[in-house]
Order: structure tokens, then C-alpha cells, then sequence
């Protein structure tokens, strides 16, 4: 008796789209701050680190025997005999560890280790 009846009213579609930040590019404006961020994060992260580990590799692949090296507990050595996937890494006069190849982090000029 007191109360009248409401009806919802929908609302204009061009209002709806007007609400977007990029006007009517609807769910791929939604979807470009996620893609921005993941081809930052390629850039930043990803790149460098893929570009590191194939410096490493050539590394690896072209230590010789005689080389001065250090290996992954900052032991420091001269390669005496090498293998597929290991080498012995000579320490002192008489000491040689077995190590893995992929253990050394960087070789050294020559006359570092004496």
C-alpha cells in the first residue's frame, strides 16, 4: 500500500565501454598491463640469465689441461688430466681432486696459481 514498486533500470552500452581505460579494446586492455610485465621480466631476468649460462658453457667446453681454474668451493687449481664429465684438478704437488666440469666457475690467466 505505502510502497511503490522499483524496476531496475540496465544501463546504456556505451557507458559500460566508456569505463575502460582503453575504450573499446575491452578484455585485451584489461590483458596489456600483464603482458608489459611479462616481456619486462624476459628482458631483465630471463635474457641475461640464458645469455650467463652459455657463456659458462663455452667456458667449459674449452678448458684444456694446464689451465689455472677455480672450482665451485673457491678452491683454486691446474687441470692434470680431464675426462667427459669430470676433471682432476691438481691442488698441490701430489693432491689432485675429481671434480665435475661443470663445478668450475672461472679460469684464471696463467702464473696465478703457483
Amino acid at each position: 500500500m505505502f510502497i511503490s514498486q522499483a524496476f531496475a533500470q540496465t544501463a546504456p552500452a556505451a557507458a559500460a565501454g566508456g569505463d575502460s581505460m582503453f575504450g573499446s579494446l575491452g578484455s585485451l586492455g584489461q590483458m596489456l598491463p600483464l603482458v608489459l610485465m611479462f616481456v619486462v621480466l624476459y628482458f631483465i631476468m630471463i635474457r641475461p640469465q640464458m645469455k650467463k649460462q652459455k657463456e659458462h658453457k663455452a667456458m667449459i667446453e674449452a678448458i684444456a689441461k694446464g689451465d689455472e681454474v677455480v672450482i665451485a668451493g673457491g678452491v683454486l687449481g691446474r687441470v692434470a688430466k680431464m675426462g667427459d664429465s669430470y676433471i682432476h684438478v691438481e691442488v698441490a704437488n701430489g693432491v689432485e681432486l675429481q671434480v665435475q666440469r661443470g663445478s668450475v666457475v672461472q679460469v684464471l690467466p696463467k702464473g696465478t696459481f703457483k
